[in-house]
Order: C-alpha cells, then structure tokens, then sequence
C-alpha cells in the first residue's frame, strides 16, 4: 500500500510559539519553515509514500514546498489544525478516491523515510491507525485506509482521543524520528541529537543550539 500523506502547517508568522523562550520571534519563522520542508523531504523519499500533501495558506511556505514536490491544499476552512485535516484529505480523496492516507505533524526535523515506511506498513494492516509522539501524550501520525475517514482529533492529549475514536495505537520500536516533533527548545534539542535534515540543521545552527 502507498499513502498520500497530508502535512498541516499554519502560517509561519503563528508557528512555533512555544519556541519563543529558545528563538527570537524573527527567527521561528525560518525554523518553522525549515522543519516543513525536512519533514517533506524525507516523507517524499519514503517507499511507502505516494505523494505529500501540505494544507497551508502561507504563501512562503507554499512556494517552498511545492518546489520540492509537494502538492498544495490551500486552508479553506480556515477553522483549525483538524478542519485543515479533514479539508485535506478530503481534496486528497477527490484525486485518488481509493487511496490510503496519512496525517502527517509537519515539525518532525528528524524524520527518516525507512522509519516512516515502517509506521506505514505497520498502520496498512488496520483500518485506522495511529503513533504516539516522544512524550507519549499526541499523535505525530494517523492514518486512515482506502475508504475508511481519517477523522483526525490532534490537539491537547490527542493519543488518548485518538484511541477513543477507534484507531489503533501503534507499538513500535526504533522509530524515534517518526515521534519527535518539535514544540519547545527540548524537543529541538532532542531532535538534533537523533540527526535532523539539512534545512533545520542550518537554521539551529544560526541559534547556536547543539544536541544534549
């Protein structure tokens, strides 16, 4: 099975707020946009992937990504992470009406596409599927199979709402970058010490900020 996977990001100047106490607010911008496209890049080379889908209505981020690849879905509904979800995946479903599809966070830096195919592979074998994040209280990933509602629920204690929706809670092992997203200067330094893509290498560098 191959997946089209749909990558929420809000506007740059909003993104990444909880980064304010590590990046000043000219900087989390350019952080912001540098984890999107990392995460982009490395879900495109993954073997499971189809095609990525990113629901954003910054124009910036818009012409980035899409020259990489990606396949723009401006936010229409405007109302939220999970409306741009379900928005998303629904234009997904309109292109490919029999395609799988994944939520994908789009501040996983780190992400490394033979990891996310294993998610992936793992998640096929269910009709909803879902992984927990490094601090196993949200959701990095959710996946809905041909047919099947993605019915995302991602915010404040998201595994546990993903859980009680039905989906599946995948248990795997070594795939730590498929987990480790980015909220505070924690998580960032957390994500450089597994290894992180180029882009958000260069932009953590310019804040001097190195692994644990």
């Amino acid at each position: 099975m191959r997946w089209t996977v749909v990558v929420p990001l809000k506007p740059l100047a909003r993104a990444k707020s909880r980064l304010a106490d590590t990046a000043a607010d000219g900087l989390r911008p350019g952080l912001a946009l540098a984890f999107a496209q990392d995460t982009v890049a490395a879900a495109q080379a993954s073997a499971a992937v189809r095609d990525v889908a990113v629901v954003t209505n910054d124009p910036l981020a818009g012409r980035q990504l899409a020259a990489l690849g990606a396949r723009i879905v401006t936010d229409e509904p405007g109302g939220g992470l999970n409306a741009a979800l379900a928005h998303g995946a629904a234009v997904v479903r309109s292109w490919c009406p029999d395609g799988a599809v994944a939520a994908l966070n789009a501040d996983l830096p780190a992400l490394r596409p033979l990891e996310l195919t294993r998610v992936l592979d793992a998640a096929a074998e269910f009709p909803r599927a879902f992984l927990s994040d490094a601090a196993a209280m949200g959701t990095t990933l959710l996946a809905a199979a041909p047919g099947r509602e993605l019915l995302p629920a991602f915010g404040t204690d998201s595994r546990a709402r993903h859980r009680a929706s039905g989906a599946v809670e995948l248990r795997l092992d070594s795939v730590d970058s498929v987990r480790q997203d980015v909220d505070t200067g924690d998580d960032l330094r957390a994500a450089l010490a597994l290894g992180v893509g180029p882009r958000t290498a260069a932009a953590a560098a310019r804040l001097l900020i190195t692994g644990p």
